[in-house]
């Protein structure tokens, strides 16, 4: 019952479209430029119908294409045909060699190694007991857990599914509501095409040529806000409404100690870090009999958070006390500098320029008079050691081959002479370091201190478990945005830095063997191939939309509405968003924003906070019915009981939180672009 409803308002959708092209196509005096508009329809249709995209767009661009060259010139020809094959194999060429797409295929490796690696459980499980404490602890690690394998991985499907296999048969055992646990799955899943490394920020990229890099940097923000806000929703219904999300039993809140844990906590209950050196260096009879190596190993981890504080503060401290580097700058290349001048002592003021003197100066040459015997006379000759007043004086000897290098320079009256710079960075003094410095270093220092005073055995056991699970992927994570962000390496680069980071994550978890690689490899190839005949034929598309002359009477039609700046905004995102309903966000991007970006010139909109903003909107993609593909994975792994219109009232708030996170980023724009301007402005 309910497919038939999804498909009855797709055949609606169709039937809305087939009927504004019937009604308002100006039949009797039709232009290329509205068979230009009439290809955009149509191919909003085929897609609705089923059609591949890929191809629908190659082959609808093939066909309007051979038709825009026929109008122009002799009708159906074979130069037509001969153009119109040249296009489609330039375009593919250009297509092909797109830098940008060379990090689709790493960045999807990476994210199905990371898949296969079975990271997810342990991650979720951890999370889960962190949050404990939490109202809606549930739902809130499984926002946590999927943000943070969202990011890993980018593949919303595989995210939403294995969520759905671990999280809901939890959430659901524990007395949450569906269209709670439905929501949070599948709102949480989506993040991996927002938060960076995202496969859609590099379509976006691609498809409008802004930086991915910039991209990626404007999109972190605005991808942890959206995250945030989830987690405050779930944190407050959890709280207003605990019938919802009934809170954890306590014995669920527990971690069972190992056999050589309980020994320890039995003979040195109380602190752990105590207990674990005493055990080690002062044994007694209940902890003697705990193995050296669980000691050790604990006592790393517990020592794990002040190696991290004692790196991070040296590393700073190393960064801002470091002076600033002195260049030497030889004093005849100062600017200001006397030197070259006929006279230090006639300067009006140092460095700068006077009136020649008035006497001794240069005169005009004698002239000749009636007495022929008048003859021009040679200049005075003056040595530059003794110049006589009325000639003029040797410049000072700057550079002489016969003069020492250490010879000191005439200072000008009323300067000091200049020091010399570019003293050895050694011997330079350090500068004292700031009062910033000191008050984070004892908040830090603070934070350490009291993560040592409560460490008890069940919170070493849970860090232990993070360490294990979260902190892996967080320096994967890290070290790949961070490499992309500080200009330390490509997207491309950094992508492939990721897929060998997969790979050692799933060899560490003894995941990695032949038949797991083939199918990576296998999935890897598919997805890569799918996106880039994607573009193939939106590049094809584009130009056939561009021949006919649908592009300029989209511009001319918009601009003569004489809309503002924030007008035009909006208008747009109304648009994207109604797309969102019956197209996925790869048709929306290939197919429309090549529309979009010619006309944010002429709004004065900075192409990358309108890509934050359509990376932001196109989030309703996955969570809009009736093509909300993750409401269609989440069913396809949800137990019998739950329906279809329980998981999609259930990403309705979420979708409210979308739309309350595009107007947080239209109100502060700093949100997204604070960071790309700090690094790279």
């Amino acid at each position: 019952m309910k497919t038939n409803r999804a498909l009855w308002f797709g055949y609606s959708c169709i039937g809305i479209i087939v009927a504004m092209i019937a009604f308002l196509t100006p039949w009797g005096s039709l232009t290329s430029a509205h068979i230009g508009l009439l290809m955009l329809a149509l191919i909003v249709v085929a897609i609705m119908l089923g059609f591949p995209t890929a191809f629908t767009l190659m082959g609808m661009g093939v066909l309007f294409t051979f038709f825009s060259y026929s109008m122009q010139g002799d009708g159906f020809t074979l130069r037509a045909v001969k153009q119109t094959l040249d296009l489609m194999v330039q375009r593919a060429y250009a297509t092909m060699t797109n830098e940008s797409l060379i990090s689709i295929p790493l960045f999807v490796f990476m994210g199905y190694l990371v898949e296969r690696a079975n990271l997810i459980e342990k991650l979720f499980r951890s999370m889960h007991l962190a949050l404990a404490r939490l109202p809606g602890a549930l739902a809130v690690a499984t926002l946590v857990t999927c943000a943070i394998f969202a990011t890993a991985t980018g593949i919303v499907g595989a995210v939403v599914t294995l969520m759905g296999l671990l999280a809901m048969p939890a959430m659901l055992k524990a007395g949450y509501s569906v269209r709670l646990t439905a929501g949070s799955i599948t709102a949480g899943g989506c993040l991996g095409i927002l938060i960076p490394p995202s496969v859609m920020l590099i379509v976006y990229g691609a498809t409008t040529g802004v930086s991915v890099v910039q991209l990626y940097a404007g999109a972190l923000f605005p991808g942890i806000m959206l995250a945030g806000l989830y987690i405050v929703y779930v944190i407050l219904v959890s709280a207003l409404k605990p019938a919802l999300a009934p809170p954890l039993p306590v014995d669920e809140r527990r971690i069972p100690l190992p056999e050589d844990a309980a020994r320890v906590a039995r003979a040195q209950p109380g602190n752990a870090m105590a207990g674990l050196l005493t055990a080690l260096f002062q044994p007694r009879a209940g902890s003697a009999a705990a193995s050296r190596l669980f000691l050790w190993t604990h006592l790393a981890v517990a020592l794990a958070p002040l190696a991290l504080f004692a790196i991070v503060m040296g590393t700073v401290h190393q960064m801002v006390t470091t002076p600033a580097a002195i260049y030497d700058i030889p004093e005849e290349l100062r600017l200001g500098s006397a030197e070259g001048t006929t006279d230090a002592g006639s300067l009006a003021e140092p460095g700068g320029l006077a009136e020649p003197p008035g006497a001794g100066g240069l005169a005009e040459p004698p002239v000749a008079l009636a007495d022929p015997s008048a003859t021009l006379a040679e200049p005075p000759v003056a040595s530059a050691q003794s110049p006589t007043a009325d000639g003029l004086a040797e410049p000072p000897a700057v550079g002489k081959p016969d003069q020492g290098a250490g010879a000191a320079h005439a200072a000008p009256p009323g300067r000091a002479p200049a020091q010399t710079a570019g003293a050895p960075s050694g011997d330079a003094e350090r500068l004292a370091a700031p009062g910033g410095y000191w008050i984070g270093f004892a908040i830090c220092a603070a934070i350490v201190a009291g993560f040592y005073l409560t460490l008890n055995w069940q919170r070493l056991l849970l860090f232990r478990l993070l360490m294990e699970s979260f902190f892996p992927l967080a320096i994967m994570i890290a070290a790949v945005l961070g490499s992309i962000t500080f200009g330390l390496a490509t997207p491309s680069e950094a992508a492939a830095m990721g897929a060998l980071g997969g790979a050692l994550l799933a060899l560490a978890y003894r995941r990695l063997n032949m038949p797991m690689l083939k199918e990576s490899v296998y999935l890897t190839a598919k997805t890569t191939a799918m996106v880039c005949w994607l573009f193939v034929g939106s590049s094809i598309f584009s130009a056939a939309f561009a021949l006919l002359g649908g592009q300029a009477i989209v511009e001319s039609w918009v601009l003569s509405l004489g809309l503002g700046k924030l007008q035009f905004l909006l208008l747009a995102q109304v648009i994207i968003f109604l797309l969102g309903w019956p197209l996925e966000w790869t048709e929306i991007i290939v197919i429309f924003m090549p529309i979009f970006v010619p006309l944010l010139t002429a709004f004065d909109i900075d192409p990358l906070f309108f890509g934050l903003l359509v990376a932001l909107n196109l989030q309703t993609a996955f969570l809009s019915p009736p093509v909300a593909m993750s409401a269609f994975y989440l069913k396809g792994v949800a137990p019998r009981h739950v329906t279809l219109n329980q998981i999609f009232l259930g990403m309705m708030p979420f979708m409210g939180i979308q739309i309350l996170a595009i107007l947080l980023l239209y109100a502060f724009p700093g949100i997204g672009l604070w960071l790309p301007k700090l690094l790279y402005d």
